[in-house]
């Protein structure tokens, strides 16, 4: 008794000093780092710190220099600051690749690789030789009754699929089937069907629409030219500087036209996608894919008296497949490629508490990984431009070494009564990977481990002071300490209760540890080349900082550690849509065939139909399940109130388990 209100009583003392906020040229100065560490790790230099890139691998020794300089211990993780592991960042082509199309009277077409066709980085590998089906595009949908595969075992076959969906002319019918236009989407219908290659092309739509559109675009640049040309002749050759203005006006004008005249000659509407677009090959079992022209497709049609444009306006008019074998043709050939595998590292550095809860841990995170050039999860589609991610998420990283310098500075007088932890992670981009890995190995037990704060996006802090903190249910410490914290209503904060959401500190909240996700919103730059580090509002960040560090220094002080409440649902502040609710917590980074959970939200399908974390589900509704892709396709083949027979592997068994599926939460 007496010790531990000793404890509180010189904790209450620390606890003072720590949440004292900074004044004067302190407040200068810290936003001054913030703002220079966050221009550096926004910078082209770091190439957007895409994961596998060198950018991602120089800001991991940036953060770790920064932890050392403030005083953290950054040899903790085997004699060093880095807790390195292996993820799979791309493929590379290697030998054999070859495709040929055998045709009637023993017709051979062979096909050059990067002219003729494109292996796709998102396939599988291996030998083909089969028949050819056309299959529409690709799409199986139970709600608009439009099924490309009905009737036709293409099992074993080649499929030709358009890429796309039917009616994009259509809005209502483009919108209720866009969920299908993902390449993955096409993959894992083909895989469920059991076809042995895909071989891709390009929908006819869309070229006819980029042709319109670059054609408008040409008329309405010939339109300048001619209205800048009718001011310029209107104006007195008298006054030079009018004539001079005018005329810069026209030549600038001209020089548009020019240009937009010249890139529309250039343009190919049947572009092959370039090996590495939309994602790269993984460990699930899909079949090998090609990228084909059109030119070649509609060669094999002419067996079917038809071509593909013929087809896409024959779908359109009636919404009804015209699936069928293609006479007298095979496709043979092989496509080999390897994954790419590159180390990443968490960085992580450490202050030792002293006392009687030195040995209890507080954590404190934020990913400094982002999406590079661009790729399958970038917002600006086939950009290859540096996403910068100043936002996101360059500012919780430079607020996660702000909080250090402090807490460091801090424990030159004393140490705290815990010991904290701060963990940069790497691969949240992917799915919260870095996250994931440390609470598979933690450095420090996860059963001693009181508390995750977590920061990802709180650079954009706007005029209406509005902070959305997730996870404030998962301790009923959490509300009152916010707004004691939070002073004289400093923020306008947004509790949401949820434990699991978007980042990192859903691995943590998956072992049942109380966390807090700090977040200043949604913005038009998210994941975007745009998000530069001038749009951030740095006072806002050390504000941030300023608030957490007293919730961190609290719990760190405060004898009790935070109670443990398991709270139903999951926060998804980006996410909506049409698909059941199922209610699983993904476990990423399992590289085992189909989908692990590291549990179930609390009183959700998933948790009353009996899955537990650690299971691996491979099947779904009948349809086999080899990663998160194709249970997300699976689970929107069925609506609220279907119940679904879900098979997982747990403890190395299969275990068949009945769930019932509930309306989309919004």
């Amino acid at each position: 008794m007496l010790r531990v209100g000793a404890v509180v009583c010189c904790s209450v003392l620390l606890l003072a000093a720590w949440t004292v906020p900074l004044r004067g040229e302190a407040i200068v100065e810290a936003k001054a780092r913030l703002l220079e560490d966050v221009k550096y790790l926004a910078s082209d230099e770091l190439e957007g710190r895409g994961v596998g890139s060198n950018g991602l691998t120089v800001a991991a020794g940036f953060v770790k220099d920064q932890f050392q300089k403030a005083g953290l211990a950054v040899d903790r993780v085997n004699g060093g600051a880095l807790q390195k592991f292996e993820l799979i960042t791309g493929a590379k082509l290697t030998e054999p690749n070859s495709l040929q199309f055998l045709g009637p009277d023993n017709e051979t077409i062979t096909l050059k690789l990067g002219e003729d066709y494109e292996a796709c980085s998102f396939g599988g590998t291996g030998p083909i030789d089969a028949e050819i089906v056309f299959c529409g595009y690709g799409v199986e949908d139970k709600d608009d009754g439009y099924d490309d595969f009905a009737g036709m075992d293409v099992s074993g076959k080649a499929v030709i699929i358009m890429r796309r969906t039917p009616r994009q002319a259509d809005m209502k019918t483009a919108h209720s089937m866009a969920r299908h236009q993902d390449l993955r989407s096409k993959m894992n219908q083909a895989l469920a069907h059991k076809a042995a290659a895909v071989l891709f092309v390009n929908d006819p739509y869309s070229g006819r629409k980029a042709k319109e559109n670059r054609r408008t675009e040409l008329v309405k640049a010939y339109e300048k030219v001619a209205a800048v040309a009718e001011e310029f002749v209107g104006i007195d050759v008298a006054n030079a500087d009018k004539a001079t203005e005018g005329r810069n006006s026209l030549t600038a004008a001209v020089n548009q036209m020019k240009s937009v005249r010249t890139a529309g000659e250039s343009v190919n509407d049947d572009a092959l996608m370039k090996f590495g677009y939309a994602g790269h090959g993984d460990t699930k079992p899909v079949p090998p894919a090609f990228h084909i022209t059109q030119k070649l497709a509609n060669k094999l049609l002419t067996g079917l008296k038809t071509d593909l444009t013929k087809l896409e306006a024959a779908i359109d008019e009636d919404l009804k497949p015209r699936t069928a074998l293609v006479p007298g043709w095979k496709v043979r050939g092989t496509l080999s490629m390897e994954k790419v595998r590159s180390e990443v590292f968490n960085v992580i550095g450490v202050i030792d508490g002293e006392g009687p809860l030195a040995d209890e841990t507080v954590i404190i995170g934020a990913h400094y990984d982002h999406v590079g050039r661009g790729g399958q999860n970038s917002l600006a589609p086939g950009s290859t431009d540096i996403h910068n991610g100043a936002d996101d998420n360059a500012s919780g990283t430079v607020a996660l070494m702000e909080l250090a310098r402090r807490f460091a500075n801090d424990a030159k007088v004393k140490k705290p009564a815990r010991r904290i932890v701060f963990i940069a992670f790497t691969g949240e981009e992917l799915g919260l990977l870095g996250s994931a890995r440390y609470c598979r190995e933690p450095i420090f037990p996860l059963d001693k481990t009181v508390a995750m704060f977590n920061m990802d996006m709180v650079g954009r802090l706007k005029d209406d002071n509005k902070l959305i903190v997730y996870g404030t249910g998962t301790s009923p410490r959490w509300e009152p300490e916010l707004k004691k914290s939070n002073g004289d209503d400093s923020f306008k904060l947004i509790f949401k209760p949820e434990g699991f959401g978007p980042s990192d500190h859903s691995s943590f909240y998956a072992k049942k540890i109380p966390v807090l996700h700090f977040f200043t919103g949604e913005h038009p730059d998210y994941h975007r080349p745009t998000d530069d580090w001038e749009k951030l509002n740095i006072e806002g960040i050390a504000r941030v900082v300023d608030l957490i560090q007293k919730l961190v220094a609290d719990t760190v002080e405060t004898a009790d550690r935070p109670a443990y409440v398991e709270v139903k649902g999951t926060a998804q502040p980006t996410r909506g849509g049409t698909r059941p609710y199922f209610g699983s917590i993904p476990e990423f980074g399992n590289e085992e065939p189909g989908y692990s959970i590291s549990g179930a939200a609390p009183g959700s399908p998933a948790d009353k139909g009996g899955l537990k974390g650690g299971d691996r589900i491979i099947k779904f509704g009948g349809s086999p399940i080899a990663n998160l892709d194709d249970f997300d396709a699976a689970l929107r083949k069925f609506k609220g109130g279907d119940e679904v027979e879900v098979i997982v592997v747990r403890d190395k068994k299969e275990v068949p388990l009945k769930v019932t599926l509930e309306a989309p939460k919004n």
